[in-house]
């Protein structure tokens, strides 16, 4: 005697469901993911690089470009950098989409990304030393304060070699990261002290600082070359706040002159 078949109980495992169909297997997702890993993982699966809102377009960096042109950044070759280098690679996906904003944006350990407009005047600034206008480029560069690499790109297409500092290590891992495939030139970064600067390479005709102290370091007047200009924020008391601080070095001497209010992090020794 056959007995009635059991009415079901729930409830019931997926497995015992009539056509039902296992989940796949989804890989866990990582809001923070740098957008270069992405890319590469995009890569890997056969998929395009990750665009978010059109980032990669040349006309994404063109409003960025025409946004400085109206600012007052009249150096075509500072504007034709910023036309080329893709600011949005060199901060986390998840703050992509304000890679083209004239903001600061933290890239982490306390640190940020210089707003667009400050960066362009700086390295506009530079452009107007005497060496610079001779040569219509910046010849030998030390950058202070590499970041995540974004001006070290920049700097890249406008002089004939970049020697870029960070003391923190783990910033200078990540612009090394950021940069691979980015480099444009003679660049080369180095973990250390950059109060220091570099004198195995020194001098140099153009010396940025991306960050700020109460005064400038001696090193870095010393390794700027006879004809050469030195752009960095030092904080003035008696305007309450950083400025940037113009040092040109002529035959006769160094000569400074105060521009901009500006607000950058601090400046300091030693590494970690």
């Amino acid at each position: 005697m056959n007995r009635p078949a059991r009415p079901l109980r729930f409830p019931l495992a997926l497995d015992r469901l009539a056509g039902a169909a296992r989940p796949a297997a989804t890989e866990l997702l990582r809001p923070q993911r740098p957008l270069q890993h992405a890319a590469q993982h995009a890569a890997a699966q056969g998929q395009g690089a990750p665009q978010g809102l059109g980032l990669d377009s040349a006309a994404v960096r063109a409003r960025m470009v025409a946004r400085l042109r109206g600012e007052g950044i009249g150096c075509a070759p500072v504007l034709q950098a910023f036309a080329l280098v893709e600011r949005h690679r060199f901060v986390d996906s998840a703050l992509a989409n304000q890679a083209y904003e004239d903001t600061s944006l933290p890239i982490g350990l306390s640190q940020t990304i210089s707003k667009p407009s400050v960066v362009a005047r700086m390295l506009a600034l530079l452009f107007e030393g005497e060496s610079a206008r001779a040569a219509g480029h910046l010849g030998r560069v030390l950058e202070i304060g590499t970041g995540c690499g974004y001006q070290a790109a920049l700097l890249a297409r406008l002089a004939r070699s970049v020697l870029s500092i960070e003391r923190l290590k783990p910033l200078h891992d990540k612009a090394r990261q950021n940069l691979e495939g980015q480099r444009h030139g003679e660049l080369r970064l180095i973990f250390g002290d950059g109060r220091l600067g570099h004198a195995p390479r020194a001098p140099y005709d153009s010396i940025v600082a991306a960050a700020g102290g109460d005064e400038l370091p001696a090193a870095w007047l010393d390794q700027l070359a006879v004809g050469g200009r030195l752009v960095a924020p030092v904080h003035d008391a008696a305007r309450g706040g950083q400025v940037l601080l113009v040092v040109d070095r002529q035959p006769q001497g160094l000569v400074r002159r105060w521009h901009d209010a500006v607000h950058f992090v601090p400046l300091k020794s030693g590494t970690a």
